[in-house]
Protein backbone atom coordinates (compact mmCIF):
# COMPACT_ATOMS: atom_id res chain seq x y z
CA UNK A 1 0.00 0.00 0.00
CA UNK A 2 1.14 3.24 -0.85
CA UNK A 3 2.53 5.81 1.88
CA UNK A 4 0.22 8.78 1.77
CA UNK A 5 1.38 10.41 5.05
CA UNK A 6 2.11 14.08 4.94
CA UNK A 7 6.08 14.43 4.15
CA UNK A 8 7.66 15.86 7.33
CA UNK A 9 9.09 18.98 5.20
CA UNK A 10 5.24 20.27 4.50
CA UNK A 11 3.57 21.89 7.05
CA UNK A 12 0.78 24.03 5.25
CA UNK A 13 0.15 26.74 6.92
CA UNK A 14 0.88 28.87 4.21
CA UNK A 15 -2.09 30.79 2.85
CA UNK A 16 -3.46 30.06 -0.51
CA UNK A 17 -6.89 30.92 -2.02
CA UNK A 18 -9.32 28.17 -2.99
CA UNK A 19 -8.40 26.35 -6.12
CA UNK A 20 -4.78 27.47 -5.88
CA UNK A 21 -2.09 25.13 -7.59
CA UNK A 22 0.29 26.20 -5.20
CA UNK A 23 -0.20 23.72 -1.87
CA UNK A 24 -0.11 20.88 -4.53
CA UNK A 25 3.46 22.13 -5.81
CA UNK A 26 4.97 22.65 -2.15
CA UNK A 27 3.14 19.51 -1.20
CA UNK A 28 5.48 17.53 -4.59
CA UNK A 29 8.43 19.61 -3.51
CA UNK A 30 8.70 18.05 -0.32
CA UNK A 31 7.65 14.77 -1.37
CA UNK A 32 10.55 15.04 -4.03
CA UNK A 33 13.39 16.10 -1.57
CA UNK A 34 12.47 13.27 1.20
CA UNK A 35 12.75 11.10 -1.29
CA UNK A 36 15.82 11.85 -2.41
CA UNK A 37 17.28 12.34 0.56
CA UNK A 38 18.08 16.08 0.28
CA UNK A 39 15.67 17.82 2.26
CA UNK A 40 18.65 18.48 5.15
CA UNK A 41 20.64 20.58 2.81
CA UNK A 42 17.83 21.65 0.11
CA UNK A 43 17.64 25.73 0.05
CA UNK A 44 14.95 27.50 -1.78
CA UNK A 45 15.33 31.17 -3.57
CA UNK A 46 11.80 32.29 -3.64
CA UNK A 47 9.87 35.07 -4.89
CA UNK A 48 8.08 37.98 -2.83
CA UNK A 49 4.56 37.13 -4.64
CA UNK A 50 2.08 34.05 -4.00
CA UNK A 51 4.94 31.71 -4.76
CA UNK A 52 7.11 33.05 -1.18
CA UNK A 53 3.69 32.69 1.12
CA UNK A 54 3.39 29.18 -0.48
CA UNK A 55 6.92 28.24 0.18
CA UNK A 56 6.49 29.08 3.75
CA UNK A 57 4.18 25.65 4.15
CA UNK A 58 7.65 23.93 3.77
CA UNK A 59 9.83 23.16 6.35
CA UNK A 60 13.08 23.80 4.01
CA UNK A 61 15.79 26.29 4.72
CA UNK A 62 14.41 29.35 2.35
CA UNK A 63 15.53 32.79 1.14
CA UNK A 64 13.47 35.42 0.19
CA UNK A 65 14.34 37.12 -3.17
CA UNK A 66 13.78 40.49 -4.58
CA UNK A 67 10.87 40.85 -6.88
CA UNK A 68 11.92 38.35 -9.89
CA UNK A 69 15.36 37.43 -8.76
CA UNK A 70 15.33 34.17 -6.94
CA UNK A 71 17.56 33.10 -10.16
CA UNK A 72 20.27 34.92 -9.60
CA UNK A 73 20.15 34.47 -6.05
CA UNK A 74 19.73 30.66 -6.56
CA UNK A 75 22.81 31.14 -8.36
CA UNK A 76 25.11 33.21 -5.66
CA UNK A 77 23.82 30.33 -2.50
CA UNK A 78 24.77 28.00 -4.78
CA UNK A 79 27.97 29.62 -6.01
CA UNK A 80 28.96 30.13 -1.98
CA UNK A 81 27.78 26.48 -1.23
CA UNK A 82 27.75 23.70 -4.10
CA UNK A 83 27.11 21.10 -1.65
CA UNK A 84 23.37 22.38 -1.47
CA UNK A 85 20.48 21.55 -3.36
CA UNK A 86 19.87 25.01 -4.71
CA UNK A 87 15.82 25.69 -6.16
CA UNK A 88 14.68 29.12 -7.23
CA UNK A 89 10.95 28.68 -7.26
CA UNK A 90 9.06 31.81 -8.77
CA UNK A 91 6.03 32.58 -11.08
CA UNK A 92 5.37 33.43 -14.78
CA UNK A 93 4.99 36.97 -14.47
CA UNK A 94 8.23 37.45 -11.99
CA UNK A 95 10.40 35.33 -14.33
CA UNK A 96 9.41 35.97 -17.60
CA UNK A 97 9.26 39.91 -17.01
CA UNK A 98 11.25 41.71 -14.49
CA UNK A 99 13.36 38.44 -14.08
CA UNK A 100 13.81 37.44 -17.77
CA UNK A 101 17.04 38.66 -18.16
CA UNK A 102 18.47 36.32 -15.20
CA UNK A 103 16.61 33.27 -16.47
CA UNK A 104 18.32 33.80 -20.19
CA UNK A 105 21.75 34.45 -18.83
CA UNK A 106 21.78 31.32 -16.53
CA UNK A 107 20.37 29.66 -19.22
CA UNK A 108 23.43 30.32 -21.27
CA UNK A 109 25.68 29.39 -18.23
CA UNK A 110 23.92 25.91 -17.70
CA UNK A 111 24.30 27.54 -13.92
CA UNK A 112 23.71 23.80 -12.42
CA UNK A 113 20.61 24.75 -10.39
CA UNK A 114 17.05 23.83 -10.30
CA UNK A 115 13.97 25.97 -11.60
CA UNK A 116 10.48 25.48 -10.70
CA UNK A 117 8.13 28.13 -12.06
CA UNK A 118 4.73 28.51 -11.67
CA UNK A 119 2.74 29.34 -14.55
CA UNK A 120 -0.98 30.77 -14.03
CA UNK A 121 -0.94 33.17 -16.90
CA UNK A 122 -1.41 36.14 -14.43
CA UNK A 123 0.89 38.28 -12.47
CA UNK A 124 -1.29 36.73 -8.55
CA UNK A 125 -0.45 39.19 -4.83
CA UNK A 126 0.64 42.19 -7.10
CA UNK A 127 -2.92 42.42 -8.09
CA UNK A 128 -3.92 39.97 -10.95
CA UNK A 129 -2.02 42.35 -14.08
CA UNK A 130 -1.53 40.99 -17.59
CA UNK A 131 2.13 39.00 -17.84
CA UNK A 132 3.89 37.60 -20.63
CA UNK A 133 2.20 34.51 -20.56
CA UNK A 134 -1.36 36.06 -20.45
CA UNK A 135 -2.88 34.65 -23.79
CA UNK A 136 -4.58 36.89 -26.37
CA UNK A 137 -7.91 38.47 -25.35
CA UNK A 138 -7.25 37.39 -21.66
CA UNK A 139 -8.68 39.79 -19.50
CA UNK A 140 -6.64 41.01 -16.21
CA UNK A 141 -6.65 44.57 -14.15
CA UNK A 142 -4.10 45.61 -16.73
CA UNK A 143 -5.57 44.71 -19.60
CA UNK A 144 -9.24 45.04 -18.89
CA UNK A 145 -10.44 44.64 -22.25
CA UNK A 146 -8.69 41.31 -23.28
CA UNK A 147 -4.92 41.18 -24.20
CA UNK A 148 -4.49 42.39 -27.38
CA UNK A 149 -2.29 39.28 -29.15
CA UNK A 150 -1.54 41.30 -31.96
CA UNK A 151 0.90 44.01 -30.05
CA UNK A 152 1.78 41.51 -27.03
CA UNK A 153 2.84 38.14 -28.11
CA UNK A 154 2.72 34.97 -25.93
CA UNK A 155 6.29 34.31 -24.45
CA UNK A 156 6.81 30.68 -24.44
CA UNK A 157 9.64 29.54 -22.39
CA UNK A 158 10.95 26.96 -24.32
CA UNK A 159 11.27 29.09 -27.39
CA UNK A 160 13.55 31.83 -24.91
CA UNK A 161 15.86 29.01 -23.32
CA UNK A 162 15.12 25.57 -25.31
CA UNK A 163 18.11 26.28 -27.43
CA UNK A 164 20.51 27.23 -24.73
CA UNK A 165 22.43 25.34 -21.80
CA UNK A 166 19.52 23.42 -19.98
CA UNK A 167 20.12 20.01 -19.18
CA UNK A 168 16.63 19.68 -18.74
CA UNK A 169 13.45 21.50 -19.95
CA UNK A 170 9.82 20.68 -19.14
CA UNK A 171 6.34 21.42 -18.48
CA UNK A 172 3.38 19.64 -17.01
CA UNK A 173 0.09 20.25 -14.97
CA UNK A 174 -1.78 19.61 -12.10
CA UNK A 175 -5.13 18.89 -13.51
CA UNK A 176 -5.74 15.46 -12.23
CA UNK A 177 -4.30 12.88 -10.63
CA UNK A 178 -2.05 11.32 -13.28
CA UNK A 179 -1.18 14.93 -14.32
CA UNK A 180 0.15 15.44 -11.10
CA UNK A 181 2.23 12.36 -10.29
CA UNK A 182 3.66 13.04 -13.88
CA UNK A 183 5.10 16.23 -13.01
CA UNK A 184 6.10 14.66 -9.66
CA UNK A 185 8.33 13.04 -11.69
CA UNK A 186 10.12 15.78 -13.62
CA UNK A 187 10.41 17.90 -10.28
CA UNK A 188 11.93 14.75 -9.11
CA UNK A 189 14.18 14.44 -12.52
CA UNK A 190 15.07 18.11 -12.11
CA UNK A 191 16.57 17.60 -9.08
CA UNK A 192 18.32 14.40 -9.77
CA UNK A 193 20.16 16.34 -12.67
CA UNK A 194 21.25 19.09 -9.86
CA UNK A 195 22.64 16.54 -7.81
CA UNK A 196 24.60 14.40 -10.50
CA UNK A 197 26.20 17.71 -11.67
CA UNK A 198 24.63 18.31 -14.31
CA UNK A 199 23.42 21.82 -14.90
CA UNK A 200 20.64 23.64 -15.42
CA UNK A 201 16.96 21.99 -14.69
CA UNK A 202 14.07 24.31 -15.63
CA UNK A 203 10.42 23.17 -15.28
CA UNK A 204 7.67 24.96 -15.76
CA UNK A 205 4.15 24.15 -14.22
CA UNK A 206 0.65 24.80 -15.25
CA UNK A 207 -1.23 25.87 -12.00
CA UNK A 208 -4.99 27.39 -11.76
CA UNK A 209 -5.68 30.55 -9.98
CA UNK A 210 -8.96 31.10 -9.84
CA UNK A 211 -9.02 34.36 -7.82
CA UNK A 212 -7.27 36.58 -10.41
CA UNK A 213 -8.68 34.64 -13.35
CA UNK A 214 -11.98 35.39 -12.05
CA UNK A 215 -13.37 31.95 -12.16
CA UNK A 216 -13.91 29.27 -9.96
CA UNK A 217 -11.88 26.75 -9.05
CA UNK A 218 -13.40 24.00 -11.71
CA UNK A 219 -13.58 26.97 -14.49
CA UNK A 220 -9.78 28.07 -13.94
CA UNK A 221 -8.43 24.01 -13.25
CA UNK A 222 -10.60 23.80 -17.40
CA UNK A 223 -8.86 26.70 -18.40
CA UNK A 224 -5.89 25.87 -17.53
CA UNK A 225 -6.16 22.33 -19.17
CA UNK A 226 -7.71 23.28 -22.05
CA UNK A 227 -6.86 27.48 -23.34
CA UNK A 228 -3.34 27.45 -21.36
CA UNK A 229 -2.28 24.64 -23.50
CA UNK A 230 -3.08 25.74 -26.60
CA UNK A 231 -0.05 28.06 -25.94
CA UNK A 232 1.97 25.75 -23.56
CA UNK A 233 1.89 21.96 -24.48
CA UNK A 234 3.24 19.98 -22.12
CA UNK A 235 6.15 17.64 -22.60
CA UNK A 236 9.87 17.31 -22.13
CA UNK A 237 12.15 19.84 -24.78
CA UNK A 238 15.46 19.12 -23.31
CA UNK A 239 17.06 16.32 -21.63
CA UNK A 240 20.54 15.50 -21.77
Amino acid sequence: MPDIRLPKSVNFKAPSCQGCGHGIIIRLIGEVLEELGVAEKAIIAKDVACGSSAIGGLNIDQVTSAHGRPIPVANGIKGASPENIVIAHLGDGACYSIGSAELVHTALRGDNITVIVVNNTVYGMTGGQMSPASLPGEKTASTPYGKDGDKYGVLNVVDLIGDLNCTFLARGELYDVPAINNTKKLIKKAIQNQIDGKGLSFVEILAPCPTNLHMTPLQAKEFMHTEAQKYFPLGVFVDK
